[in-house]
């Protein structure tokens, strides 16, 4: 029996909203006592947290870590590794891999892959529609036996609104929960950047927020006729937000999320061709900025999550139009989620619920929370330690990131999953 004992730690429950001074008792990956010596306990290992908080491990609800297909950007070893580093316990990678996630083969080699690389646990999103060509159903009931949490279409489109009407239907009738990146392709189609007046001056061609609002609309008719479960992500407007706040108060249960960058950055940090900066759905104005940051407040929004997307250099310089969209952000999701509690937007229970116990939620997993009898899946961080964001020392292939030279505080120190540390600083 594996036994770890995790000492004089502050534990930070988000869901009694309690922070309290304790030992953690683990035996088999589970938590076995809080506070209580187990009788017959001897642990074989025991980690010393004075003056440091132990939190749920981070779930991460999107990031693609280009394997199988684009491995010469990154693979699941390299970013399972970094998650670890970030105090990531669980990926959830979305479908559009090469191959598309849309038979239980691609899913059983994402899985052993993962777990041959033992530092994050991941687990994957199947594909709507075959080939996620929007023309043919997938199988997703065996998507959903082989393993995936549930379907997306990615940002792929599904032009027939019958057959999304069918495959929504299908997912309710499984019991599969349905997660949509809200974009009408037709009006997103060639842009790169906000629709307004930053892109008019630096002559790209923009994305309107009806791009994101009309996609989220016919979702919604959908998801009210099918009773599919579902789950928006990637918000990036203050009118998709309020969408989805209507159609909260009217009593859909639908969750959202937002990219972490979304809640700092907007259409202003484009103004030098910052191909940094250059992500789908594109960064928006100030207001929009300030709507997703007050729905996070509100509770609107249900998860923070990295939208992680590393490239290899070469795919951030050239002109910023013809530059891959996507940030390497898996080691700023914490940082920039706690720097939320540091302006007082939000507490640090919310903010690691934001992060840990509704992404896990949403999931169907039973990690996210610090209970007894759940698994032992913790990010134990140092509060108090201020650090620079060094993009040639990140843990990921992918040096691509906006937040070069910013100042955080607060570093993780020990990621454990099922109870075993996987990262040590």
């Amino acid at each position: 029996m594996n036994r770890l004992l995790v000492s004089n730690g502050l534990i930070l429950d988000p869901v009694t909203q309690s922070v309290k001074t304790s030992d953690l008792y683990i035996a088999d990956g589970v938590i076995t006592a809080i506070d209580h010596r187990p009788d017959g306990f001897d642990a074989d290992q025991t980690i010393d947290a004075s003056g440091l908080i132990i939190s749920p491990g981070v779930v991460d609800l999107c990031a693609r870590l280009r394997e199988p297909g684009l491995e010469f950007k990154a693979d699941i070893d390299s970013e399972a590794r970094a998650a670890a580093a970030a105090g990531i316990t669980t990926l959830c990678c979305p479908p559009d891999t090469d191959p598309v996630i849309d038979e239980p083969a691609v899913v059983e080699l994402i899985h052993r892959k993962a777990a041959t690389a033992a530092h994050s646990r991941v687990v994957t999103l199947g594909a709507l529609t075959r080939g996620l060509e929007g023309q043919l159903l997938s199988e997703m009931a065996a998507l959903q036996t082989a393993g995936c949490v549930g379907v997306s279409n990615s940002r792929r489109p599904v032009a027939n609104t019958l057959i999304l009407r069918r495959a929504y239907a299908y997912a309710a009738n499984s019991e599969i929960t349905v997660f949509i990146e809200p974009d009408e392709h037709w009006l997103s189609m060639g842009g790169c950047a906000h629709d307004g007046p930053v892109a008019t001056r630096l002559g790209l061609q923009g994305i309107p927020v009806s791009a994101e609002t009309v996609a989220i609309s016919r979702a919604l008719e959908l998801i009210h006729e099918t009773g599919v479960k579902a789950h928006f992500g990637r918000l990036s407007s203050a009118h998709g937000v309020e969408l989805i706040r209507r159609a909260k108060e009217q009593g859909m249960t639908i969750t959202a999320d937002v990219s972490a960058h979304q809640l700092f950055l907007n259409e202003m940090d484009i103004n030098s061709f910052n191909s940094m900066c250059h992500v789908l759905p594109p960064l928006r104005s100030q207001r929009d900025m300030e709507a997703l940051r007050q729905a996070v407040r509100e509770g609107v929004i249900d998860a923070i999550c990295s939208d992680h997307q590393p490239h290899e250099p070469d795919a951030k310089q050239a002109p910023f139009a013809s530059t891959q969209p996507g940030i390497s952000s898996l080691e700023t999701l914490l940082p920039l989620s706690l720097r939320l509690v540091h302006e007082q937007l939000i507490p640090t229970y919310t903010a690691q619920s934001l992060l840990s116990t509704q992404p896990a939620d949403i999931l169907g997993m039973s990690t996210g929370v610090i209970a007894v009898n759940k698994p032992a899946d913790l990010c134990i961080y140092d509060p108090e330690l201020e650090w620079e964001l060094d993009s040639t020392n990140m843990h990921s292939r992918g040096k691509n990131t906006p937040f070069e030279g910013w100042n955080f505080q607060g570093k993780v120190r020990y990621t454990i999953i099922d109870g075993t540390p996987v990262h040590t600083a």
